[in-house]
């Protein structure tokens, strides 16, 4: 089986967690054990967020950024790709010491004419108390958004339409290779009238690039791994309940938030819609999903009754 699991930014690095790397190290391990499972048993591309670590990224690069010699949201997004790239193949092959396992740096084609650049929504760095977050929205020009108890930087999040580095990803499966790839959504670029490519100042939303490049390779599964069990109807409130099996749509009968499960739930159903297998939950319980018994699973149709 060819399976996709898309390990979200939180599960590498937490709420809270030091931006170190001993604790980045110490989460990607325990996603490698977690993983280890279906690198060992069937084929696998392993994407990854990276919400939190570019943003620290953006964080530092702010004070060059003033004079005009800061990197944009693409360049980070690249650094990032083959920071937790390094750290995810160090791990499997620690776990797994014969697997063969590579790291692509994945650039993404967005539409240059895409909505999202006029609306920030994409939440990138950490959580900031309110005055701090208005603060820092004054002095470096930034949009903020609610995030749980407070407040984070948003930035672009346009559509992902090809990933261009899709045959490099197919030759590397063919060959048995475990790939890591289009980490953090992938780097987001245009090409213009000639094909040229041109990075832009945005970050694509991992799970629905995810979708996207699970659909194309051909996958049977894919898995969006994160920080909470299930999806919840009636999130946040006495009613709240896990959603364990929904077809898509059911899924797309309910309401998720923008800035967390929504993307998610979206990414599910667009993969399921082309015939595949989605299933959210939690990173610890991933073959628990996998089989089906726990998380949320989502297909096209009844038949799954």
């Amino acid at each position: 089986m060819l399976i996709v699991v898309a390990l979200g930014g939180n599960a590498l690095l937490r709420r809270g967690d030091a931006a170190s790397d001993a604790t980045q190290r110490a989460n990607v391990e325990r996603a490698a054990h977690a993983l280890a499972p279906f690198a060992r048993d069937h084929r696998l591309v392993i994407t990854h967020g990276n919400g939190p670590q570019v943003g620290l990224l953006a964080l530092r690069e702010s004070a060059a950024a003033r004079d005009g010699t800061g990197s944009g949201l693409d360049v980070l997004g690249a650094e990032t790709q083959g920071m937790i790239g390094y750290l995810i193949e160090e791990a499997m092959r620690e776990v797994l010491p014969r697997l063969e396992v590579a790291t692509l740096l994945t650039q993404v084609e967005v539409d240059r004419a895409d909505p999202a650049f006029g609306a920030p929504t994409k939440p990138i760095g950490p959580v900031y108390d309110e005055p701090t977050a208005r603060r820092l929205a004054t002095e470096r020009g930034w949009d903020i958004a609610p995030d749980g108890t407070g407040y984070r930087r948003v930035v672009a999040s346009p559509e992902p339409q090809r990933i261009l580095e899709l045959p490099a990803i197919r030759a590397l499966l063919a060959a048995r290779f475990v790939v890591v790839c289009a980490g953090g959504g992938g780097v987001p670029v245009v090409l213009d009238a000639a094909g040229a490519i041109e990075g832009v100042e945005a970050v694509i939303d991992k799970d629905l690039a995810s979708a996207l490049l699970a659909t194309h390779v051909g996958a049977e599964r894919l898995l969006l791994l994160t920080d909470v069990d299930a999806v919840y109807d009636d999130w946040g409130t006495p009613q709240a309940r896990p959603i364990r099996r929904a077809t898509v749509a059911e899924m797309r009968a309910h309401t998720f938030a923008a800035g967390s499960m929504g993307p998610k739930v979206e990414a599910a159903c667009r993969f399921a819609a082309a015939g595949g297998i989605a299933a959210i939950g939690a990173l610890e319980d991933a073959q628990a999903i996998l089989e089906g018994t726990a998380g949320t699973t989502i297909v096209l149709g009844e038949a799954f009754r």
